[in-house]
């Protein structure tokens, strides 16, 4: 039987929405406000959403325990009170938009966990805007 367990954890982190190769005012008609070049932050909120077969012996599907720290050390630590664009290497050539930041938040969780588990992650960026990536 498969079963999806989910941990949600919080960070706080500046970032700019921009392209260098981009004029500052292509830049502010793409990006508008998010291309502040003081920069401008956010109170993420995450899920990261674990699916597979409950062990027979455990009962659990992931010890959440094990999740927990897995998210404590490959987000809320490198992520949390950074900006992203200039703290945050994963993010030197590539822009942190809700979509990719959830993307490398998934590249780095996946390698952690168990080869059979299916794993999901939804960002929020704001109460209204979030992303969803589940890899592929």
């Amino acid at each position: 039987m498969k079963v999806t367990v989910n941990r949600k954890a919080h960070f706080n982190a500046a970032h700019r929405l921009y392209k260098s190769t981009w004029t500052d005012e292509k830049n502010q008609t793409i990006f508008g406000k998010c291309s502040n070049p003081n920069f401008h932050g956010h109170n993420y909120e995450l899920i990261v959403s674990v699916t597979g077969e409950v062990h027979p012996e455990t009962g659990y599907v992931i010890d959440m325990k094990k999740l927990k720290e897995i998210i404590v050390n490959e987000v809320e630590i490198p992520f949390d009170h950074k900006n992203l664009n200039l703290d945050v290497p994963d993010f030197k050539n590539l822009i942190p938009t809700a979509e990719n930041i959830a993307v490398v938040i998934w590249n780095r969780i996946k390698p952690c966990l168990d080869s059979v588990v299916e794993l999901s992650i939804t960002l929020y960026e704001t109460p209204r805007n979030f992303v969803t990536y589940t890899g592929g």
